[in-house]
């Protein structure tokens, strides 16, 4: 599916199929913005005012949504602390001021870790069908890094046949919002097979785990 770039009168939305993990937060948050199993176009901008799209990008957790403001007024910034939640079973959604190398810039993003994605390093839900199995509640580590602190930029390397590298202050959470852990640099397991989720302990080399 091609990035689809609809223009209204106070917004312009971006939508990148490839990245949507159909988590709904669009059709169920402003059904008459984007609406659900229709024939044609499916996007309308201005069925809502500027601010209550600009929540919808906000609440998309893969980042497949994104929304620019025509009105002046502020849009999309990056959050407050960087944020990695576990997805029980499911994949590392990523809320944070980031570079994906490759990929380039965004603010949300979600990762896979169970290492069937198509479409490393993104999540496209194929962890459903091949029934991974991940805690979203591992044990809380202690970390000496506060909330304030967890800004600026953080740089995500896909290592070629291993894990993810996260370089940058951002906190691991629970799938319930629960402090896990706040790190500076990680490095997160995408072969799926970690005795340590959510991060690498080297099973990758062991499988045979291939990815770019």
């Amino acid at each position: 599916m091609s990035v689809e770039i609809v223009e209204g009168r106070d917004v312009t939305i971006r939508f990148d199929g490839k990245r949507c993990i159909h988590a709904r937060r669009c059709v169920m948050g402003e059904p008459g913005v984007f609406r659900a199993n229709v024939e044609g176009p499916w996007i309308h901008p201005d069925d809502a005012a500027a601010d209550d799209v600009l929540r919808i990008a906000y609440a998309c957790p893969s980042g497949a949504i994104s929304v620019t403001r025509k009105d002046g007024e502020p849009g999309e910034h990056p959050p407050r602390a960087n944020i990695v939640v576990l997805r029980e079973n499911g994949p590392l959604a990523v809320n944070a001021d980031m570079e994906i190398e490759g990929h380039g810039e965004m603010l949300r993003a979600t990762l896979c870790r169970c290492g069937l994605s198509r479409n490393k390093p993104f999540c496209d839900n194929s962890h459903i069908a091949g029934g991974f199995v991940a805690t979203g509640e591992p044990m809380s580590r202690e970390s000496e890094l506060k909330i304030p602190e967890l800004t600026g930029k953080v740089t995500v390397k896909p290592v070629m046949n291993g894990p993810l590298m996260m370089a940058g202050r951002l906190e691991v959470e629970s799938g319930t919002g629960r402090n896990v852990d706040r790190v500076e640099k990680a490095w997160f397991c995408r072969c799926g097979q970690s005795s340590k989720k959510p991060y690498c302990d080297g099973t990758h080399k062991a499988v045979g785990f291939e990815a770019p």
